[in-house]
C-alpha cells in the first residue's frame, strides 16, 4: 500500500554528493532521507581506486563510498532505496517527490544529486551484445576479459583511465578515439602512453558492434570502425568493448521548466539553488567546469547548508 513520508529535505541519488549532503543535513539537524535506487557510492562503486580526494592518497572506491555511506548514516541521514520517477512542486511550494514503488516523499526543499546516465554509442549491436562483451564499467566486468583483445571507446579522463586500468586483465587494449588528440588529462594521457599493452587508434568511430551465438550464449567478435579522414571501413577483431563517451544528467526527473544549458545541465546560484525555489542541485548534473568527487562534495556541501538557511528564512515569513 503507498505511503505519504514528510521531511525538511528529500535527496535524491546516493552518490557523493548525496551521501555528503546528507551528512551536512544531519548536522543542521534537518530530518533528511536520501532516496539512491542502487546501493550508495554512485560512480565510486565503478572506480577502483580514488588518487585524487584530499587526506587518501590512495582509497578503493567501494571503501570510501562505505565510509561516506557511514558517515552520513552517523548524522542522522535515512537512506531508502526507491526509484525516483519525478520531482513536483505543488502550488504551496512543497515539492512531492513520487516514486516507482507509488510511495510520495514530501519536503519543503530537495536537493537533486542524482548525476547521470552513461551515454551510448547509438550503433547496430550495442543493445543486442549488451552485457556480452559490451560493457559501460571496467571495474565491474574487466575481470571477465582475461587474456582477451578488448576496445574500450572515448577519449576522456574516464576512457584513459579505464584503458589503463583494463591493461591488468586484456592481453591487448585498443583506445579507439574519433579525433587526432584526447581530452584527458596529461598525467592520464602519459600513463597510457606508456602502457605497452595500450595501442590508440586515432580518427576511428564505431559503426556496428558485431557478434555471434554460441552455444546459447551472444559473444561480441568485432567492432566495425570508419576512418574518419579518409572514410575506409574496417574491423577489428575483439571480444570486449568498454563504452566512455559521456553521460546525460538526470535532470529530466525535474517536472517543470528550470534554467539549464544545451547538455541539459542544470543552471544553479552560488547557493546551488536551481531557477525553482527550494530546488537545489548539486554534483555531475549540474553545470559546472569539472566533475570530480572533490566537487560534488564541495556543491553538496553548500547545499545542505543552504537548504538550511532557506528553511529557516521559510518559517519565519509563514510565521511556522
Amino acid at each position: 500500500m503507498a505511503e505519504t513520508f514528510e521531511f525538511d529535505t528529500i535527496i535524491v541519488g546516493g552518490g557523493p554528493a548525496g551521501l555528503c549532503a546528507g551528512m551536512y543535513a544531519g548536522r543542521g539537524m534537518l530530518r533528511n532521507v536520501i532516496l539512491e535506487s542502487r546501493v550508495p557510492g554512485g560512480e565510486l562503486l565503478n572506480t577502483e581506486k580514488v588518487e585524487d580526494y584530499p587526506g587518501f592518497e590512495s582509497i578503493l572506491g567501494r571503501e570510501l563510498a562505505e565510509r561516506m555511506t557511514s558517515h552520513a548514516i552517523k548524522f542522522g541521514a535515512e537512506i531508502r532505496q526507491v526509484t525516483v520517477e519525478g520531482i513536483h512542486r505543488l502550488p504551496d511550494g512543497t515539492f512531492e517527490v513520487l516514486t516507482l514503488e507509488g510511495d510520495v516523499y514530501r519536503a519543503p526543499t530537495v536537493i537533486l544529486t542524482a548525476g547521470g546516465t552513461p551515454t551510448k554509442l547509438g550503433v547496430p549491436g550495442e543493445t543486442e551484445y549488451a552485457g556480452f562483451g559490451v560493457s559501460y564499467c571496467a571495474v565491474c566486468d574487466g575481470a571477465f576479459f582475461r587474456g582477451h583483445t578488448i576496445a574500450v571507446v572515448g577519449g576522456g579522463d574516464a576512457a584513459v583511465e579505464e584503458a589503463d586500468y583494463l591493461t591488468r586483465y586484456a592481453a591487448k587494449v585498443y583506445l579507439i578515439h574519433r579525433r587526432d588528440e584526447l581530452r584527458a588529462s596529461k598525467i592520464l594521457q602519459e600513463r597510457l602512453f606508456a602502457n605497452p599493452k595500450i595501442e590508440v587508434l586515432w580518427n576511428r568511430r564505431v559503426l556496428e558492434l558485431k557478434g555471434r551465438e554460441h552455444a546459447g550464449m551472444k559473444e561480441l567478435q568485432a567492432l566495425v570502425l570508419e576512418d574518419t579522414v579518409t572514410g575506409a571501413v574496417h574491423e577489428l577483431p575483439a571480444t570486449g568493448c568498454f563504452v566512455f563517451i559521456g553521460f546525460r544528467p538526470n535532470s529530466g526527473l525535474i517536472k517543470e521548466h528550470f534554467r539549464h544549458d544545451a547538455g541539459g545541465y542544470i543552471i544553479t546560484d552560488d547557493r546551488m539553488m536551481t531557477s525553482i525555489p527550494g530546488l537545489f542541485a548539486a554534483g555531475d548534473l549540474r553545470v559546472q567546469l569539472v566533475r570530480q568527487v572533490t566537487t560534488a562534495v564541495g556543491d553538496a556541501t553548500t547545499a545542505a547548508i543552504a537548504v538550511e538557511k532557506y528553511l529557516a528564512e521559510r518559517r519565519s515569513r509563514v510565521g511556522v
